[in-house]
């Protein structure tokens, strides 16, 4: 049974150093009902993470990939609402209920994103940060728009549209990720183009991605790689299956043209006029 107050957060993690700061992290900010599920894909962490009435681990004996991971714990999660984060992340204190606060049906919502600093766990002072907006670039990659981010009159508003988003935070209805068929392991592959999945299906369906400038969390960028290979060709595999949106061909629920993206963004970096 659905418990409609609550927020299920699903971590996937892979040779992860940061979950258990990030699990501390997120139940210590939380100010309603949360829990957490955690997939250990193919590792214990260490040191161990303590044990908590809101945390649920689900481990692996050998990695299966992210797709599969987030299934996984989609599956059994008992809350209305699932948001999904990297096991590397600092969060603002009520995130939860600021993300709740404001949401509306049929929209996927990503908080303001800043730069994690994970030895001090605080905020980075990058002047690339706050990111708000991002887009889909013509070869369908995201990237940050820099144009929209440093726009004074932008700044102001508090909810607004975004085109694309980077995937390591995002908050929905589960039943909303039902319907949009998420995660799809068969074409996509396990790991590759999680975000061009999810925003596209989102939006080409008659959907909203929004990004919420209330709330806020610091994301970990790697600059060291992930510590592990995909291998399997799966990079390549989800790219190709993305492409497939340019000719409206990637998904059944589609019922808006891939062009519609394009025009409602416009004029969008990198797309001819």
């Amino acid at each position: 049974m659905t418990d409609t107050g609550l927020v299920s957060i699903i971590i996937p993690s892979r040779n992860e150093k940061y979950l258990g700061k990030t699990i501390e992290d997120l139940l210590t900010k939380a100010v309603g009902e949360i829990e957490i599920i955690a997939v250990l894909d193919g590792y214990w962490p260490e040191p161990k993470i303590p044990d908590n009435d809101r945390l649920i681990l689900i481990h692996r004996g050998s990695p299966q990939g992210m797709r599969p991971a987030i299934n996984a714990a989609t599956a059994i999660a008992r809350g209305r609402y699932l948001m999904k984060c990297d096991a590397h992340c600092l969060f603002a204190p009520g995130f939860d209920q600021a993300l709740k606060d404001d949401y509306e049906q049929n929209c996927i919502v990503i908080p303001r994103r800043y730069a994690l600093d994970p030895e001090k766990w605080e905020v980075l002072d990058n002047p690339k940060y706050p990111i708000d907006y991002m887009y889909l670039s013509a070869d369908l990659h995201g990237e940050v728009w820099n144009e929209k981010n440093k726009d004074p009159e932008l700044k102001e508003k508090l909810i607004d549209e975004t085109m694309s988003a980077q995937g390591s935070c995002w908050f929905m209805q589960k039943d909303y990720f039902e319907a949009l068929e998420l995660e799809d392991e068969v074409n996509y592959g396990n790991f590759s183009n999680e975000f061009q999945e999810i925003g596209l299906k989102c939006w080409l369906s008659g959907g909203r991605v929004q990004i919420n400038k209330k709330t806020w969390y610091a994301h970990l960028h790697k600059t060291d790689g992930r510590g592990y290979s995909l291998g399997n060709g799966q990079i390549e595999k989800g790219i190709a299956y993305t492409n497939r949106w340019l000719t409206n061909t990637a998904w059944h629920k589609q019922t808006l043209p891939f062009a519609w993206l394009i025009d409602h963004f416009k004029p969008v970096p990198t797309w001819t006029p």
